[in-house]
């Protein structure tokens, strides 16, 4: 019996593989429906990569290659950003890595359409090594053609690869140097009268939140104060001199017409340049003369940085969920994505190869 036994034939078999791109991708470990549902809860709804494998059962991994398997045909739509009229540039810290901490930075560029220069999209995030390197074309952004208008914050960036936009300096930006030239002057007011750094009871280290607010908007016994505390520190009257002056900048974002703005900016500058005035108003005088062009352009254009800086907003929320990135290539997908306006109806005709 035992030899009759070892006699059998022994029968081999093998183990088969079939793949169906009609239930899930070939780079994909979630089926068509599951990895589309959960890029749209990663990127359109910006929830955390953690919680939407939570929900699905799975490891992070494969929720995070099934949002760049199809999020990354969204981000590539030739058709996601139209025709542009301005363009904006701006920059924030992505990761600090190895054992010094290097910093390593994201440039992001933002568009507006020509009917709303107050709304934008995200459509470039690329990686710089430090601040403000950015120094060639950024791949991935609009074309030349329609480019009309530029924030002019990377002057230095636009002078090289867009020497026919018009540069707008708007006047959040002009307003903040203006105070900064202020608070300089404050600073050494009070270490040439005091001989030490402001402390509490210094009447110039008191006003120095008053000085840097409008002073339209400030009430009359908050006035009075201001008034009483920079007679009783501000001897020469510099720091009072430099407040006029920071007020005058402000009214020039108040002016309607182009050219009574042009010529309010040429009387700043003269007036600026008088030998009496203090130091800080009269650097504050030679950079508003450097940036005249790209703060007349502003009256003309009306357009700012701000969206790019509310996308910023937007980028740094999708990080602050992930509680930090360290790959680059997940950082770009998931702030398009939720950043970057994609047409999220192209979402259900995607068929990954």
């Amino acid at each position: 019996m035992a030899q009759a036994a070892l006699a059998l034939p022994v029968v081999s078999t093998g183990v088969g593989t079939e793949q169906d791109p009609q239930i899930a991708s070939a780079r994909c470990g979630l089926t068509t429906r599951a990895a589309r549902w959960a890029t749209l809860q990663v990127g359109r709804h910006g929830r955390a990569v953690s919680e939407v494998a939570a929900d699905l059962g799975c490891d992070w991994h494969t929720v995070m290659d099934a949002v760049a398997v199809y999020g990354q045909p969204l981000i590539d739509d030739p058709d996601r950003f139209g025709a542009v009229s301005a363009v904006g540039l701006d920059e924030t810290l992505f990761a600090r890595v190895g054992p010094f901490r290097r910093q390593l930075w994201s440039t992001r560029s933002s568009t507006s359409p020509p009917a709303n220069c107050s709304t934008s999209c995200l459509v470039v995030n690329a990686r710089r090594r430090a601040p403000g390197s950015l120094s060639g074309p950024s791949s991935g952004g609009p074309g030349s053609a329609g480019r009309r208008w530029i924030s002019a914050s990377y002057g230095a960036v636009f002078d090289t690869m867009l020497p026919d936009a018009v540069q707008v300096a708007d006047p959040f930006h002009v307003v903040r140097v203006a105070n900064t030239a202020l608070d300089e002057c404050r600073r050494r007011v009070q270490n040439e009268t005091v001989g030490h750094r402001g402390r509490r009871d210094d009447p110039l280290y008191r006003t120095r939140r008053m000085l840097t607010m409008a002073a339209e908007r400030l009430p009359d016994d908050r006035r009075e104060r201001l008034v009483g505390l920079l007679a009783a520190g501000d001897p020469k009257g510099e720091v009072k001199l430099t407040w006029h002056a920071k007020e005058v900048v402000r009214q020039t974002s108040h002016h309607t017409d182009p050219a009574l703005a042009e010529a309010w900016v040429d009387e700043i500058i003269r007036d600026f340049a008088d030998p009496t005035m203090p130091l800080e108003v009269r650097r504050l005088g030679r950079t508003i003369r450097r940036w005249r062009d790209q703060i007349v352009a502003w009256h003309r254009s009306h357009v700012s940085n701000g969206p790019t800086e509310a996308i910023n907003n937007l980028v740094k929320r999708v990080k602050r969920v992930a509680f930090g990135m360290r790959r680059f290539r997940n950082y770009r997908i998931r702030a398009l994505l939720y950043a970057g306006r994609p047409n999220w109806d192209l979402l259900d005709r995607i068929t990954p190869p």
